[in-house]
């Protein structure tokens, strides 16, 4: 009998009232310990930090502590629901962050659509956080706040949605390719549904050495000579993509290609367009909860890998394989920011652990429970940190 998840989440929810909470890491059960862990003996930390700041990360809980920043817009699949509604997406993430990571996490919902509030909103209360983890915020705004609260804060600034994403799927197309033999350098890469993780897979992927993607919307392959034309942040899309100028729609861009990515629409893969790819395709259907195609429709089409959102099928894209250990490193170097370099480290991390006896069409990505993750990930990005000239510690 299948599990009703919905009822069962909403049961546990109730039940809990919460999935975080506060435990101190110091006793105040004697007058001592009250007046070491507060007045009068706490004055001596805080007269330290106001001379230097930065002992503010070896004097607090701040070295090790995320926000985990959303306005509610694009929550999970549910769409632009609300701060409020967002907080159990949020306690979850934060849950997520200690379990994986042992990474302190805190939610914070703001009650804005506008990208200069929430970025001001959110530089506030900077000071007190080591990292900020933007979460469920719809494209195109995504693209804005990223950048513009980098610029306003010097603690690292990462959207899991759009760059954990994009690892993840990067270190399951390196195993991929080895398992088909090709190359990077060499591959026609087909991107449906360029949104927030889209188009950040795109990048990442040009970072890696990929040249020929194509990227297709709802209006068909993204270039800029099109009638539907390229709006926003499509514009620069159409510049860093499509280099040998394909028209049409994605089963004209899917002809001869050897990897499609989708992160669009259940149902939008046709068995006869992966027939039409170059030999042994990839499939990454990452639509959730419904991929663009089964992955049993994909294989019987003759994809060689198929790889999904889904944790009931192999090569689940999953982005708990990045995030936490992906701050634990950022934390670890105290960096003040996350770097192209210390991504594209996580995602060679991740491809490294499955070995090539252990590598074939069903194990191309570690799975989230895997203990070695976390670790892995961490040491990577800590020295990608250090080796961008970005770590303070």
């Amino acid at each position: 009998m299948a599990v009703d998840y919905f009822a069962q989440s909403l049961e546990l929810h109730e039940k809990l009232r919460g999935k975080l909470e506060v435990k101190p890491r110091t006793g105040v059960s004697t007058t001592h310990e009250l007046s070491l862990a507060y007045t009068p003996g706490v004055a001596a930390p805080c007269l330290a930090i106001q001379k230097d700041p930065e002992l503010s990360f070896e004097l607090t809980r701040r070295w090790n502590t995320v926000a985990v920043v959303t306005d509610g817009s694009a929550v999970l699949g549910l769409g632009d629901i609300g701060p409020e509604a967002g907080m159990p997406v949020m306690e979850g993430k934060c849950v997520l962050f200690k379990a994986f990571g042992d990474v302190d996490a805190l939610p914070i919902c703001v009650r804005t659509h506008d990208v200069d509030e929430l970025v001001h909103a959110v530089s506030l209360i900077a000071g007190s956080f080591g990292g900020i983890n933007l979460e469920d915020i719809s494209a195109p705004r995504c693209f804005e706040v990223e950048p513009k609260l980098q610029e306003a804060v010097d603690i690292p600034v990462f959207h899991d949605d759009q760059h954990g994403t994009a690892v993840v799927v990067a270190a399951g197309l390196i195993n991929a390719l080895k398992l088909v033999g090709k190359d990077l350098s060499e591959i026609k890469v087909v991107q449906n549904g360029p949104g927030a993780a889209g188009t950040a897979i795109i990048k990442m992927l040009r970072s890696l050495g990929v040249e020929d993607i194509v990227a297709v919307d709802r209006s068909g392959i993204i270039e800029a000579s099109r009638p539907a034309g390229c709006p926003g942040y499509k514009a620069e899309l159409a510049e860093i993509t499509n280099p040998r100028h394909l028209t049409g729609g994605l089963a004209e861009a899917l002809h001869g290609a050897d990897v499609f990515i989708g992160t669009s629409a259940p149902g939008t893969l046709a068995p006869e367009m992966v027939k039409s790819m170059a030999s042994d395709p990839i499939v990454f259907a990452c639509a959730n909860p419904d991929p663009e195609i089964k992955p049993d429709d994909a294989l019987a089409a003759g994809a060689a890998v198929v790889s999904t959102g889904r944790s009931d099928y192999p090569n689940q894209v999953n982005n708990v394989l990045v995030f936490p250990g992906l701050f634990r490193g950022t934390l670890d170097a105290r960096a003040s920011r996350v770097t192209d370099g210390m991504k594209i480290a996580a995602a060679f991390a991740l491809a490294g652990l499955v070995s090539d006896e252990e590598l074939s069409r069903d194990y191309i990505i570690p799975r989230p429970f895997d203990p070695r993750v976390r670790d892995a990930v961490a040491t990577a990005v800590f020295e990608a940190a250090h080796e961008d000239g970005v770590a303070r510690a």
